[in-house]
């Protein structure tokens, strides 16, 4: 099972943190998908304040990496 990890803290980040993207934008952690294949990076899906769907992002735009023992 994939977990997702903050690259700066090393500290695993859940469905429902909050999360900061590089431009300084918070919003809550939805889900994410995890790499199909492995030179994939997977997704993040985020939901900012107001918004009425998440957002896709690659999960670098939160400062994380998917890792996936699948792949490792």
């Amino acid at each position: 099972m994939a977990k997702l990890i903050n690259e700066t803290t090393g500290q695993e980040v859940k469905v429902g943190d909050t999360v900061t993207t590089f431009r300084g934008d918070k919003g809550v952690l939805q889900s994410f998908s995890e790499p199909h294949k492995p030179s994939s990076t997977g997704k993040v899906y985020v939901k900012f304040e107001g918004a009425e769907w998440s957002r896709e992002f690659y999960p670098s735009v939160i400062d994380c990496k998917i890792v996936d023992h699948q792949f490792s």
